[in-house]
């Protein structure tokens, strides 16, 4: 897939980097991205991804943009209060890279949906903020073999990791075998968020998708993430595919080629 004039002009900083060159360039191009969520964390990933020169982007959301959300939410502006954000999200995109195509799919995911969904894309990213919405994606991505970057965030706390059994590793499920109780888990309306946090995981999450994209650097396979803002600090935990888990089965293994 050849790049064009205003392509060559626009990705030249990436072009550069011996890492992506041309032939990463051209993968990207080539490459159809889903996904999941046009919020906190969709927001800058989506950016990030059309930025970059992602081929297509698919947009999966069933909400509308709300005043609440802009603090955050940087993909949407005031005047697109009460449209469907798979709309105001496309028409940002269109405005920052008319290279890019967009999919959008203003709709709630069920396993049906998700099932039928999931395999026209190369890789998925979950910026949703619901567990039944992630076990459902997941799920999707494990029965097609694709790969898929999962985010979560809170407060000041944000994990970001790479699940993708058929290549070696963990499942989502397999770290997270069972939902924990809801009064562990409150939303962000109910426990609030710091507005930078999402572009930070939404930026990792853009980041990660184009390595894995263009095969540079190492992925996050079989390692957890977890980034704590308040206190400017990292921790990168290793994690494993989990023996009997009713989604993968387990059969996640070190070792395997990349696509």
């Amino acid at each position: 897939m050849t790049l064009s004039p205003d392509e060559l002009a626009r990705y030249a900083r990436h072009i550069v980097l011996h890492e992506i060159g041309g032939p990463g360039q051209q993968r990207l191009k080539a490459s159809r991205i889903l996904v999941v969520g046009a919020g906190g964390l969709g927001s800058p990933a989506l950016l990030y991804l059309a930025a970059a020169g992602v081929g297509t982007l698919g947009v999966v959301d069933d909400d509308t943009v709300s005043l609440s959300n802009l603090q955050r939410q940087v993909l949407h502006a005031t005047d697109e209060i009460g449209r469907p954000k798979t709309e105001s999200a496309a028409r940002a995109l269109h405005r920052l890279n008319p290279h890019v195509a967009v999919e959008t799919h203003p709709l709630r995911l069920d396993a049906g949906t998700a099932a039928s969904l999931v395999p026209a894309w190369d890789l998925v990213l979950d910026g949703s903020d619901n567990f039944a919405t992630r076990y459902l994606v997941n799920a999707a991505c494990v029965a097609a073999a694709r790969p898929l970057l999962s985010a979560a965030m809170s407060q000041w706390e944000g994990q970001l990791s790479l699940f993708d059994p058929a290549r070696g590793g963990p499942c989502y499920q397999c770290l997270f075998p069972e939902p924990p109780a809801p009064e562990l888990t409150p939303s962000c309306a109910q426990a609030g968020v710091i507005g930078a946090l999402p572009g930070v995981m939404g930026a990792m999450m853009a980041l990660e998708a184009i390595k894995l994209v263009t095969r540079a650097g190492t992925p996050l396979r079989s390692a957890l993430l977890v980034y704590d803002a308040l206190h400017a600090e990292t921790r990168r935990i290793r994690t494993a595919a989990r023996p009997g888990c009713p989604v993968c089965g387990g059969r996640g293994r070190e070792g395997v080629p990349r696509p």
